[in-house]
């Protein structure tokens, strides 16, 4: 006789928040559990859904982008329903998802940035690469971003692939990026873009660069760019040196700027300056704006765990720009009513568990995903095995016990009371075929729609 116990068993209700990669890939996770068996409810604050994919990857780069087609085909999924246009805390009370659903993730990313800690920093023309990558992006919070590319120079500060993006974006031509799914609004500014000289800032040396050898290949060989690189900057203290003999991606990256700082002197129009060992200590303003940083060189100095560290050495520089957009790191916000660690800018946990600190307890049903769960690091697809930790954890807390015990969905009708006009995944598919369609008109991969209200128009 068959057992039908497995099919027969509750189904467990999942909500989570933030339908970015590191929701998708929980969720994704936890669908392919044979026992427990789950449901699922993704929701975003946007009617779009995939986060960073769609508002953090830069334009150029659309490989990247395509890992959004798994998404879809995982969002069709019957036990999965996405609900865009909700925000938590807004529309819907964190109470009222532990009494709907047996599990909530939060899964909700980094929101802001490291802040650099020098005066100036909140000039008009200073800008985090949160807001900067999401202005050019056409994330709906930023498109009136006060961008002006009326000067003739820009300090981007950091040199992960962040920094680089940025200040890739803002150097190539723009007619390099008119065929990409770049927002209107940024293709149009940086048309009439002044900017000639770019200056990429490093605290540490080449070795301890944090972009890829890909990222800064593709910054070496920028048609009408020039990237320069002062070869003085490429000469290692012993410790740098034996970390790029055994660091692969140090030696890669070291192989290529020792290749552009033995180029000719070039003639282009624009000009991306690598400054390593410097930090910005001052950002100088005329009227309330940048109009130029000063910056510190530093030296390398080893702690006794091997790392070094970069200090000052009292020797200071200024570099005139009427722009800076500071790529240092992205950080998670707090969320109502849930522990937080600020220092580390996670909310606590054990494997996607949330802990209270205070109580040195688990918090019961409640876990994270992500950047809010392991800080930010790491590369898109590092949030499968991270999503998949999580989604672990749910499985044997799922199989150890019984759930909420909640009966009935009451979300949707809350919803509807509180006239929020919630956005399923047919509809995203409807607000994806016109941006698309948009997009053949002109040769693009599409259009973005760069409002809610504009999403939520094309839906009547």
């Amino acid at each position: 006789m068959a057992d039908n116990s497995a099919a027969s068993a509750p189904l467990r209700r999942v909500a989570i928040v933030g339908a970015g990669p590191s929701g998708f890939y929980t969720a994704a996770a936890l669908l392919k559990a044979e026992e427990p068996r789950f449901t699922i409810d993704l929701f975003d604050r946007l009617p779009a859904p995939y986060g960073l994919v769609r508002y953090g990857v830069a334009p150029d780069h659309p490989k990247i982008k395509a890992v959004s087609r798994v998404f879809e085909k995982l969002a069709r999924d019957p036990r999965l329903r996405f609900r865009g246009n909700v925000e938590i805390g807004r529309d819907v009370t964190r109470e009222e998802l532990l009494t709907n659903y047996d599990y909530v993730v939060y899964s909700v990313g980094g929101q802001s940035d490291r802040r650099l800690g020098v005066a100036g920093e909140d000039l008009t023309g200073s800008f985090s690469s949160t807001a900067f990558v999401a202005w050019y992006s056409g994330h709906p919070d930023f498109i009136d971003l006060p961008v002006d590319l009326t000067g003739d120079a820009a300090v981007v500060v950091g040199i992960g692939n962040v920094a680089i993006d940025v200040a890739r974006v803002l150097a190539r031509p723009a007619e390099d990026l008119a065929s990409t799914d770049i927002a209107d609004l940024a293709l149009e500014r940086l048309r009439d873009s002044r900017v000639s000289d770019l200056y990429v800032l490093a605290r540490r040396g080449p070795a301890q660069a944090k972009c890829t050898p890909a990222e800064l290949k593709e910054l070496a060989e920028l048609d009408q760019v020039d990237l320069v690189v002062d070869p003085r900057d490429l000469e290692l203290d012993p410790v740098s040196a034996t970390t790029a003999e055994s660091d692969r991606k140090a030696r890669k990256n070291l192989e290529i700027l020792r290749h552009v700082a033995e180029r000719p002197a070039g003639k282009a129009a624009r000009r991306i300056h690598l400054k390593f060992l410097a930090s910005p200590v001052e950002i100088l303003e005329q009227d309330g704006r940048v109009q130029g940083v000063r910056i510190e060189r530093n030296r390398l100095r080893e702690l006794d765990d091997g790392y070094l560290s970069s200090e000052g050495t009292g020797e200071t520089e200024d570099l005139e720009a009427q722009l800076v957009v500071r790529a240092i790191g992205y950080r998670s916000e707090p969320l109502a009513d849930l522990p937080f660690d600020d220092r580390r800018g996670i909310i606590p946990n054990r494997s996607g568990r949330i802990v209270d600190p205070a109580e040195d307890q688990l918090v019961e049903r409640e876990y994270v995903a992500g950047w809010v769960k392991r800080g930010p690091t790491g590369l898109i697809g590092s949030n499968k095995p991270d999503g998949n930790e999580t989604a672990a954890a749910i499985i044997e807390d799922a199989t150890a016990g019984p759930g909420c015990g909640c009966e009935t969905a009451t979300i949707g009708e809350i919803l509807v009371e509180r006239g929020v006009r919630e956005v399923s995944f047919d509809d995203w598919t409807r607000i994806d075929a016109v941006e698309v369609e948009r997009g053949a008109a002109e040769g693009r991969p599409r259009v973005k729609m760069v409002t809610v209200d504009e999403m939520l128009a094309c839906l009547e």
